[in-house]
């Protein structure tokens, strides 16, 4: 997929290409043929779950039936303002680049920089599937103050 993800992403013009600091991120970032250029960027790391990290959710669920991870956060992990403040630091960074950038980042992160550059609330986000090796692009509807999404979860350059 992340071959696939490549081949697409090589027809455009990157100002800048960021990635996770977690390997399977930056795995995806090599094999996407963009590493060359890429910066690691710590604030793209993936929310830390604290205490449900290695659960699945049935599990969690188990113990907090209406638990959301964009809503509730992660005991000994991190709490929505906390991955938001990341997701603003990493727009601000993105926003100050003249050009597109590529970010190579992980599923709630990626959730949580969508409604923030949409200034929805994070719950929202939980609405948004992502699948791996997707595509989606924030961008802007008329001026640089209406930030816009312009495409999600996109999986059509991939083979079935």
């Amino acid at each position: 997929m992340a071959v696939q993800v490549g081949e697409r992403l090589r027809r455009e013009k990157f100002a800048a290409v960021f990635t996770s600091p977690l390997k399977r991120a930056a795995r995806t970032c090599e094999l996407a043929g963009l590493s060359g250029s890429a910066e690691v960027l710590p604030d793209l790391i993936e929310w830390d779950y604290g205490e449900y990290d290695g659960l699945t959710i049935a599990e969690i669920r188990s113990k907090r039936p209406d638990w959301l991870v964009l809503r509730d956060g992660c005991p000994g992990g991190e709490m929505p303002p906390q991955v938001a403040l990341r997701a603003d630091r990493v727009i601000a960074r993105i926003r100050a680049i003249p050009g597109d950038t590529v970010l190579f980042a992980h599923g709630h992160l990626l959730r949580v920089l969508a409604m923030r550059w949409l200034a929805l609330p994070l719950e929202v986000g939980g609405r948004l599937k992502i699948s791996a090796g997707s595509v989606g692009i924030l961008s802007y509807e008329h001026t640089l103050s209406e930030p816009a999404l312009a495409l999600w979860n996109d999986v059509s350059h991939l083979s079935p």
